[in-house]
């Protein structure tokens, strides 16, 4: 289906019965996608076998949970909690979550450099689930791993800043040169924290918004945040959107789309800053031709951000995978953010274009799409793909996070 066509199937989606019908797909494919140890990536084939899509991934099993746990069915309902038990069940022995479990139970994967979002993904999904979705015993059944985990997160926090540290590769984005203090990361930290009630909540709130919008804001006292801020405040040139990542002497502006979404979603931004958002990630056309680009401005070869392990495969250069692909799931936050700031037309449009990007090639669910031509690319049958949908869907109905 072309561009021009998808167009078309915009305006179909505003029919309510096309809405209705993709939640019903939407809801079948996470029935489909699940097993008795939990939800996997994608739906089982060959090609998913062989690329270990048909794993229990941390982000993405979590994330799926929380739509499973808030669906009212029995059957995801289980399937949210084996999900969580199953990831618990190879946590390692310092508290960290795997990226992903073999649902056979024979292997637990740490990636090349860590895995820091899976963590944090799972220690939200468990608490989600727990409170939203009725299932309390499960908080108490792991409520030792849950303290071993935030353990574990604790010691990835800088004891002044107060804002967890990573290399780079090692969290959704994983072919990304995203490294030190990442915005994305810190983001869901900020959310854990809150859920939790872990100390120095608002320290974490403070120096995230100097440290990734270090623009026009007073000067901290520490200084050793201010060394941190006087390289972007000097060099960067978008000084609307939230930085995607700071480390020493250098600094993420390709615009990171989903942190600065979870930003406004886990209340971090403050209101002019949540319009800013909104305003540029529009005006740079970030949810063409689909919701929604992970960057603003993909890294390009001549970058000093890039990184020979970009081109592998050709599969992160320009407009594509993590370096400016379009990812429909991350078009769900987009829809969670419009409706957090009151704009529900804007959020209604943009769940059409989420249920019709979804809809191409009779309900793929594509992983991803090209960021220009909109393509449809990666794995089919994407279960955060299915998740995100319904929670957008809700959105529009009453706060997810």
């Amino acid at each position: 289906m072309g561009v021009s066509s998808s167009r078309r199937a915009v305006a179909r989606a505003r029919d309510a019965g096309l809405l209705a019908e993709a939640c019903a797909r939407a809801h079948a494919l996470l029935v489909r996608n699940t097993t008795d140890a939990g939800i996997l990536a994608a739906t089982p084939g060959e090609t998913a076998d062989a690329r270990r899509y048909t794993r229990i991934f941390g982000r993405d099993a979590a994330i799926c949970a929380i739509a499973m746990a808030l669906s009212g069915d029995a059957v995801l309902r289980r399937g949210a909690g084996a999900s969580l038990r199953a990831l618990a069940a190879h946590q390692a022995d310092n508290g960290q979550i795997p990226k992903y479990v073999d649902p056979a139970g024979r292997e637990g994967d740490f990636w090349y450099l860590g895995c820091i979002d899976a963590t944090l993904w799972w220690l939200i999904a468990l608490r989600l689930v727990a409170t939203r979705g009725g299932e309390l015993s499960l908080e108490h059944e792991l409520g030792g791993q849950a303290a071993r985990a935030i353990q574990w997160l604790r010691a990835q926090e800088h004891p002044r800043l107060h804002l967890v540290q990573q290399n780079e590769a090692s969290d959704w984005a994983d072919v990304m040169p995203r490294s030190g203090f990442v915005l994305y990361s810190n983001a869901l930290w900020y959310y854990v924290k809150r859920l939790y009630s872990v100390p120095a909540t608002d320290e974490t709130h403070y120096h995230f918004n100097h440290l990734f919008h270090p623009f026009s804001r007073d000067l901290p006292e520490y200084h050793r945040l201010r060394l941190l801020m006087h390289y972007a405040r000097h060099h960067a040139r978008d000084q609307e959107l939230y930085l995607s990542f700071v480390n020493f002497s250098f600094f993420g502006e390709e615009g990171d789309v989903l942190g600065n979404l979870l930003a406004i979603v886990f209340g971090l931004a403050d209101d002019a800053q949540s319009n800013r958002i909104i305003h540029t990630l529009t005006q740079l056309r970030a949810d063409k031709p689909w919701p929604m680009r992970a960057v603003c401005r993909p890294i390009r070869r001549r970058s000093r951000l890039w990184r020979l392990y970009m081109e592998r495969h050709r599969q992160n250069v320009e407009y594509q995978y993590h370096n400016g692909g379009i990812w429909p799931f991350i078009g769900g936050f987009w829809v969670m953010a419009l409706a957090s700031l009151g704009l529900r037309a804007a959020a209604s449009d943009a769940l059409d274009e989420l249920v019709a990007v979804n809809q191409l090639n009779n309900w793929a669910f594509n992983e991803w799409l090209h960021g220009k031509t909109g393509k449809p690319m990666g794995m089919s049958g994407q279960s955060w793909n299915a998740a995100m949908l319904l929670l957008a869907n809700h959105a529009l109905q009453e706060k997810v996070f």
